[in-house]
């Protein structure tokens, strides 16, 4: 259980401040994360930025130097960071040869490093994005794995070859050469328990080990019964030596890595019985690494990844690299150039364009509504963990009050004469800078999408123009994570709740009424994806076992729609003169 900390929702910055003030003679801090100070005498080179949620170190900061990362993106306990969050990380590290983005295959980590490379592109800076899609557990395509444990393999690489000097086409084909080489499969003992929460993301049953684990606090996908070490052994290695890449020589590079729980001594013995295994498989073993290198948080478990290896891998995995929390020194490391003072961006002023009457009275209602929203997701938090973790892990709850906390605080601050679009713009985009992962890019998106349909000249905001964006807010959502109706996500809650209040407003129903008529479809409606089996996402390698329980962002939409139309019906009974 993770015990220390003040605000359980603080906890991940709180600890990379930490982090960062111990290794402050090597690294910086920077929004969103820390990049390397630069050694003495050192031609730039290409930048490799790597990332993802707070929970699993030492990736990622702890992968920060020479020959390793030169920078690394920190996001809330396994949500990814977000867009804004990338694109800060990776501006400071760029050196002017250009950026490579490495990451784990998740959908919320493809969609917030890819919008930051588009961005970054947008400014004249080459980025190319590498996902890491080596666990061979999670999918049959390999396009569609998740990447584990082989993300230290693939940063390895892509390090290696950017401190070589190598060219960003050459660092890039470096990455995805050794991500194609390289094979994971991961085996858990017990699940990790949030801070701040009273019970572990997931159990395994008594007598069993869940075989097929993620990082990110999920259940493996098979539950079998427990094994002897020499029988794990046997069991690791076996699915690892069945999808070795076509073509592949043998020699290897292993890497046994404890997921947070399982004690060095434990994966000492079980190498002691792994290694026979790949030479009695003819595999030549090429310096080997044992321990803690890609956690998750306390959760017990350890997990195998082989990368096959040729002349050009082989000398990348040896090449030198010095970190805080991984070293591979043939050669003395150049010393590191003090932190020089980096004078802070003016921040320009922002203008707040003019609004019509209309358009500030449906600010002054989102801005309630937002804070509404942020107080019942605070209650809700837990439960909404609870459901998450069935197949999937168990961050929705954090990422959805660390979105709405980020939303309130920013329309708290808006100028009072502020049209609604301004607001929900500025909402949106703070929901998604702070909240990261899938739901935060969506939701942000989605917020401003709402307010720009209303805009903030329209002379008259009535029931068709609410339907309008309540169409656009859901429009968005389809448009950028490319789910469909069926796929059990938020959208089987929201485009229920769109068609039904179009319906009711069509038939002449009055707003406030309409919108509570809606909210109960889509409550029904999230309640009805308890008999869907996930389609897309990071619960689909789980379907089965998320059949029987609702999905967490149909769930918490259904919740958010019908606090709305609470503030709603107040707000438009104070604007008719009527004692709420």
């Amino acid at each position: 259980m993770t015990t220390i900390h003040d605000a359980p929702e603080d906890f991940a910055e709180d600890q990379l401040a930490g982090w960062t003030a111990l290794y402050a003679d090597r690294v910086r801090a920077v929004h969103g994360g820390v990049v390397s100070l630069p050694t003495a005498g050192a031609d730039p080179q290409v930048a490799v930025v790597v990332g993802g949620g707070s929970g699993h170190y030492p990736a990622f900061c702890g992968l920060v130097g020479p020959g390793l990362a030169t920078g690394a993106v920190v996001g809330n306990v396994f949500t990814s960071p977000s867009a804004a969050q990338v694109w800060s990380v990776a501006k400071a590290a760029d050196q002017g040869r250009g950026v490579v983005l490495s990451f784990g295959n998740y959908a919320g980590d493809r969609m917030n490093f890819g919008l930051a490379a588009e961005r970054l592109r947008a400014e004249g800076i080459e980025t190319r994005v590498v996902a890491v899609t080596d666990d061979v557990a999670s999918a049959r395509s390999a396009a569609d794995r998740r990447g584990i444990a082989g993300d230290l393999a693939v940063f390895k690489a892509l390090g290696a070859a950017a401190a070589a000097g190598a060219s960003l086409d050459e660092v890039e084909r470096a990455g995805r050469r050794c991500n194609a080489a390289t094979r994971t499969i991961g085996v858990a003992f017990s699940g990790c328990t949030m801070p701040g929460a009273s019970a572990p993301l997931f159990r395994v049953p008594e007598g069993h080990l869940g075989l097929g684990l993620g990082i990110h606090g999920e259940p493996g996908i098979q539950d079998v019964p427990v094994l002897s070490a020499s029988e794990l052994a046997s069991l690791l290695v076996d699915r690892l030596l069945a999808h070795r890449p076509d073509g592949a020589g043998t020699r290897v590079a292993p890497v046994l890595n404890g997921l947070g729980d399982t004690k060095y001594e434990e994966l000492f013995l079980l190498w002691g019985r792994v290694l026979p295994l790949l030479t009695g498989a003819g595999l030549q073993v090429v310096e080997p690494e044992v321990g803690e290198l890609v956690t998750s948080l306390d959760m017990g478990g350890c997990s195998l990844t082989l990368q096959w290896l040729d002349d050009e891998l082989e000398r990348l995995w040896r090449a030198d690299a010095y970190t805080p929390a991984y070293r591979k020194v043939a050669a003395p490391v150049a010393a590191l150039v003090p932190a020089a003072a980096v004078a802070e961006a003016t921040a320009e002023a922002t203008v707040v364009p003019a609004a019509s009457g209309a358009s500030r009275s449906a600010a002054a209602t989102a801005r309630a509504a937002i804070v509404a929203v942020d107080e019942l997701l605070r209650d809700a938090e837990e439960t909404l963990g609870r459901i998450d973790a069935v197949a999937g892990d168990g961050d929705h709850g954090r990422g959805m009050v660390k979105g709405a906390g980020a939303a309130r605080r920013a329309v708290e601050h808006t100028d009072r004469e502020a049209g609604v679009a301004f607001v929900l713009g500025r909402a949106g985009a703070a929901w998604a800078a702070c909240a990261g992962g899938t739901s935060g890019v969506l939701w942000g998106a989605a917020l401003e999408a709402f307010g720009s349909t209303l805009g903030d000249d329209a002379a008259c905001i009535g029931a068709g123009e609410v339907v309008e964006a309540a169409q656009a807010f859901a429009d968005a959502i389809v448009h950028l994570g490319g789910a469909s109706r069926g796929d059990k996500t938020l959208l089987d809650a929201l485009l229920p709740f769109v068609d039904a209040l179009r319906d009711e407003v069509a038939a002449g129903t009055g707003l406030p009424e309409a919108w509570r008529a809606a909210a109960a479809v889509a409550v029904d409606a999230a309640a009805a994806t308890a008999d869907l089996a996930p389609r897309v996402g990071r619960a689909r390698p789980l379907a089965q076992k998320s059949l029987g329980t609702p999905d967490a962002g149909a769930t918490s939409m259904g919740m958010v729609l019908t606090r709305v139309g609470e503030v709603l019906a107040v707000h438009t009974a104070q604007q008719e003169g009527v004692t709420a």
